[in-house]
């Protein structure tokens, strides 16, 4: 006789045996069990490396953004110059400017090309002067992407830059509001809900200045005026950092943000039933990111409805890893290593894209040796 359970929300089968002595009854039973719960596991496909150059740093998409088109991704990141930094975390010559890099593939991620976009430098790297944005962006457009970056994580507003033709080439830098804070942290989070209308996730300074709150804004003229809509989460001790949001519903978002009290450090979720204009806390997907300045999340909404969480991992072993929610980011799964490896925590900050074929592909910074360069990597893999 077969009978049949459920294991995040997967169907798992197990034999029950009639006859014969109780032992091999439970032998058999847990042998079959294990075997499809193994079946059932996230599978990584291929690790690889998007950017590799010697004497330069590659690092933190989760910083830039990561967009797709079918099999076709764009991510962004930063090259910097290395130096061997012993007793430090980034092995970064920070005298020299980080500069701006795109890399994109056609064939979903199994091989991809570095792209240098002139049109992405700030002003002070001989960029374009900031201006004023004075037409509506159509949000809806094909090949339409969008990017906000800070230039101080504490102080001072973020740049915005779009883009018409899947950043190949990019309009900007905009001004984008303070919204009577102190400082404005832009890293590239956004939601699409109209040809004019949209969300964005940031971090804004904290009551002494420095960063440390995530919240929302919206626009509903494409980009000429924003509104902040609510802050998420109390002001913490430390910080709270680096959203990354999904649409569930038509009114319910989640969020994941990126937490340090020190010494402990963590990712929790929060979500909102009136489309950002409040929210509560829900728990915490990743309870522990490694120590050190923690790791950003990256979030994904996949086919099934399942959300998927990636994130880097900064103590022993250093690694990326995952963990999935198929209850709406109520529970979550056990971490799943994506990737181990690494010889030090300089790792991470993750961005991740699902496939029309439902794998996923993950870009993160890496590196294979204390005090060398570090590349930046990818991992492709079925969640199952």
């Amino acid at each position: 006789m077969q009978a049949t359970c459920c294991r995040n929300g997967n169907p798992v089968a197990w034999i029950l045996v009639e006859s014969g002595p109780g032992w091999f009854h439970f032998l058999l039973s847990a042998l079959v069990i294990a075997a499809v719960v193994r079946a059932a596991e996230p599978e990584v496909l291929k690790h690889g490396k998007v950017y590799e150059e010697a004497g330069r740093f590659g690092g933190w998409p989760a910083n830039n953004g990561i967009w797709s088109w079918g099999n076709e991704i764009l991510v962004g990141f930063s090259a910097g110059w290395h130096l061997r930094r012993p007793g430090f975390g980034h092995q970064i010559d920070n005298s020299k400017p980080r500069e701006p890099r795109l890399a994109r593939s056609l064939d979903g991620g199994l091989t991809w090309m570095v792209e240098t976009p002139g049109s992405l430098l700030p002003p002070e790297q001989g960029g374009k002067s900031v201006r004023t944005l004075d037409r509506p962006m159509d949000f809806r457009q094909p090949g339409f992407v969008m990017t906000i970056r800070y230039a101080d994580l504490n102080t001072g507003p973020s740049l915005m830059w779009h883009s018409t033709n899947k950043g190949r080439d990019w309009d900007g830098p905009f001004r984008f509001p303070l919204f009577g804070l102190k400082g404005v942290a832009g890293r590239t989070d956004y939601l699409v809900l109209g040809s004019r209308e949209a969300m964005v996730f940031l971090t804004g300074s904290k009551s002494n200045g420095r960063e440390g709150r995530p919240f929302c804004a919206e626009t509903k003229d494409g980009g000429l005026s924003w509104d902040l809509v609510s802050f998420i989460g109390p002001e913490p001790r430390g910080f709270a950092i680096m959203p990354s949001t999904v649409r569930l519903a038509k009114e319910q978002l989640i969020t994941t943000v990126r937490v340090l009290d020190s010494p402990h450090t963590w990712i929790e979720a929060y979500a909102s039933e009136d489309h950002g204009r409040s929210w509560h806390y829900l728990n915490k997907p990743a309870p522990d990111t490694g120590g050190g300045s923690g790791n950003p999340p990256s979030l994904l909404r996949l086919e099934d409805g399942r959300l998927c969480l990636t994130y880097g991992y900064r103590a022993e072993p250093f690694s990326i890893r995952a963990v999935l929610s198929s209850d709406g980011g109520k529970t979550w799964t056990s971490p799943f290593t994506l990737r181990a490896g690494a010889a030090d925590g300089d790792l991470g900050y993750v961005r991740s894209v699902s496939r029309p074929d439902g794998k996923i592909v993950s870009v993160y910074y890496f590196n294979d040796a204390k005090y060398t360069e570090r590349y930046v990597g990818f991992t492709i893999w079925d969640p199952r």
